[in-house]
């Protein structure tokens, strides 16, 4: 199959599929005697693999150790739980962070009037540059109230 049909079969953009194979993710695939590209139902298993390593999160480089530990039949099934495990390590600090700046904005947005006032604490708290402790921010919105 082309790489178009290769793309809509896995779910990678044509686009995604050139650079993974630029940067050694997949091998180089056939080509036809006018150059085209020509992908296997195993290239489009390895690329659906890469696509759901992706909706999980992983990076490229955990995915060439996944694909690696993949192909490897007499791999050690602790070696990918352990890469997994070390995935919802960082995904579960990404949320932390990520709720810290909700609650942070949903502070500054509770603090302020929005009405026709120019005052505005969200816009005087960016204005700060830094990245407040949150009992600083805390304090603050106290005291623009």
């Amino acid at each position: 199959m082309n790489i178009g049909e290769a793309a809509k079969a896995s779910g990678v953009s044509a686009k995604m599929i050139r650079y993974y194979e630029s940067i050694g993710l997949i091998p180089a695939a056939g080509r036809t005697g006018s150059g085209y590209r020509v992908y296997t139902t195993t290239e489009v298993q390895l690329l659906r693999f890469i696509r759901r390593s992706r909706n999980l999160g992983f990076p490229v480089d955990r995915i060439e150790e996944l694909l690696a530990l993949w192909r490897d039949r007499g791999r050690h099934s602790a070696d990918v739980k352990r890469l997994a495990m070390e995935q919802i390590d960082g995904l579960e600090r990404k949320v932390q962070e990520m709720q810290g700046m909700i609650d942070t904005l949903r502070q500054l947005a509770d603090a302020c009037c929005g009405d026709d006032r120019p005052d505005c604490p969200i816009l005087a708290d960016l204005g700060q540059g830094d990245v407040p402790a949150r009992t600083e921010i805390r304090q603050r919105l106290s005291s623009a109230r």
